[in-house]
């Protein structure tokens, strides 16, 4: 018998595995679980090299892990001044006035629509702050962007342009552009000129950021990009020079308008991959965001916008998905209005029974009752990021409510009625459009915020299956994660509260007592025993 590298001892352990629910001590080899059950089940596991850690009465579960991050390409997003705390238009004018200057230019991000006061997006209302240098502000969503004058003038952009998605520079009556830059085709016009991290920068904040993730007990992430073309090379320099904090699973984009080689350029890349990173499914668009006028919904909003889908010819987004699936690849399509999901349902079901469990839609933020039971039906996963709620307010007097109108607005991030429909949800935070504090995402989802508040929250156990077991199947990787169980990865996430029934203040604030992902310990420093 091979002796654990690790055992894990004095914990409540929830497996999440139907064979054996709960246990008490867990030991570790060679990045998997050897293991589960009470201390003499696990003795004769030990060694002389095996290091004994007790958790002290903490709760260990399957590792966390967020399914829905931007944790490589979060880095550029999240250069400049961070707005997240700006609440309305004098503190944002003092923000810019305070912020530095990165290569001649202003940059920020986080920055809230609400915080314009229900007025539009203008660069009138930010330039007296700015001292003449060029801006760039990208708004929470990371769907829409703000530059004023001189960064407007460095792009060239004197007035509309037409996109092959659904983009847009605003522009006011008479033509001038606004600075309100919406969607992927119009912000890189400015974007693409803006100072961005070095290379050797990028690989700090990366692992800065990871630790962080990882103390707050996450073990692996779904990220929903693949980033510029030198990621592979990024994360690959990382894992020469030592490791990655944490799993991380890489879905690249496909945008309107790719031809059959680009979807091949897709399916090749499928698999590539170091020892804690790997591409896998790939990442599509069926609309935009509430808030910029581009979620694609049943009927119009209430500035007459939302009718059209971000592929100018949704079929094109189905026969695409056709192609991906008959290669064996699974699909997560952001899909946020009523017809972006139906329509993504309508090309899944029409697949057949060979899709099921294999494709999934992200955010998900209002949709009807017809709609729900249709998840479980076809066998598409839903996946939701419950800290997204904190953008919205209970009486519908936020942006987001407003341009739905109440009865949409009523429907908010549906988790538990998609549960209780027998869906799968998986959950997570969407870094770094919401914090990606994963006890944030647990707690938000037992006490959801804003225009959700009014709807059923999840169960403590419905919550935490969101960040392991229902995110391993939104994985395709429920055989060998998601369960604390003999042969599976050592993914594993040690809470000082009991994640299950702790309520969700207490869960917020509660410290991670140990993290493991592949057998190593990312965060904590338990002391140990001798065997």
């Amino acid at each position: 018998m091979p002796t654990a590298d690790t055992v894990l001892t004095g914990a409540r352990v929830r497996t999440l595995d139907p064979a054996r629910p709960e246990a008490g001590a867990v030991a570790l080899g060679g990045g998997h679980v050897l293991a589960v059950g009470d201390g003499s089940d696990v003795r004769d596991w030990r060694g002389p090299g095996t290091r004994v850690i007790d958790l002290g009465g903490a709760t260990l579960t399957p590792g966390l892990t967020d399914a829905h991050s931007h944790p490589v390409w979060g880095i550029e997003m999240s250069t400049g001044a961070d707005l997240t705390a700006v609440r309305d238009l004098d503190q944002l004018r003092a923000a810019l006035r305070a912020a530095p200057r990165t290569g001649g230019w202003v940059l920020g991000w986080g920055l809230d629509h609400n915080a314009f006061g229900g007025r539009p997006v203008h660069r009138d209302l930010i330039e007296d702050s700015l001292g003449g240098a060029p801006a760039f502000l990208r708004l929470y969503d990371g769907h829409s962007a703000l530059a004023n004058g001189p960064a407007l003038a460095a792009a060239g952009i004197t007035g509309p342009r037409a996109f092959a998605q659904r983009s847009e520079i605003v522009c006011d009556a008479g033509g001038a552009p606004t600075g309100h830059l919406v969607e992927h085709a119009a912000m890189s016009l400015v974007g693409a000129l803006a100072p961005t991290p070095r290379s050797a920068e990028r690989r700090a904040r990366l692992l800065a950021l990871l630790r962080d993730m990882a103390a707050t007990g996450l073990t692996g992430a779904h990220v929903m990009d693949l980033g510029d073309g030198d990621v592979p090379a990024l994360l690959a320099t990382v894992e020469y020079e030592g490791h990655l904090p944490l799993r991380l699973r890489l879905a690249p984009w496909c945008m309107p308008g790719a031809d059959g080689d680009a979807l091949a350029e897709l399916i090749a890349l499928q698999g590539r991959g170091g020892r804690h990173w790997q591409v896998g499914g790939v990442k599509l668009f069926m609309d935009g965001t509430v808030e910029g006028g581009t979620a694609w919904l049943g009927h119009a909003d209430c500035h007459g916008q939302g009718t059209e889908a971000f592929w100018p010819d949704p079929d094109a987004y189905s026969r695409a998905v056709r192609v991906l699936d008959a290669a064996g690849v699974g699909t997560a399509t952001h899909a946020i209005g009523d017809a972006a999901v139906r329509h993504v349902l309508d090309t899944v079901a029409a697949l057949g029974p060979r899709a099921r469990m294999r494709h999934r839609i992200e955010h998900i933020e209002t949709v009807p009752d017809d709609q729900l039971e249709r998840f479980a039906g076809i066998g598409v996963i839903a996946s939701m990021q419950p800290p997204h709620t904190a953008y919205t307010r209970a009486d519908h007097t936020d942006e987001w409510s407003k341009r739905l109108g109440d009865e949409r607005a009523g429907r908010a991030w549906r988790c538990r009625d998609l549960r209780d429909a027998g869906a799968v949800l998986a959950l997570g935070s969407d870094w770094p459009i919401a914090h990606h504090d994963a006890r944030q995402v647990l707690a938000t989802a037992l006490r959801p915020r804003g225009a959700a508040s009014h709807g059923r929250a999840l169960t403590g156990l419905m919550a935490l299956e969101g960040m392991t077991s229902h995110a391993a199947l939104a994985a395709g990787e429920q055989a060998v994660a998601g369960r604390i169980a003999p042969g599976l990865r050592a993914d594993l996430t040690a809470f000082t509260v009991d994640p299950v029934t702790a309520g969700p203040d207490e869960l917020a604030e509660a410290p991670i007592r140990l993290t493991v992902s592949g057998g190593r310990i990312t965060h904590g420093e338990p002391g140990a025993d001798t065997p």
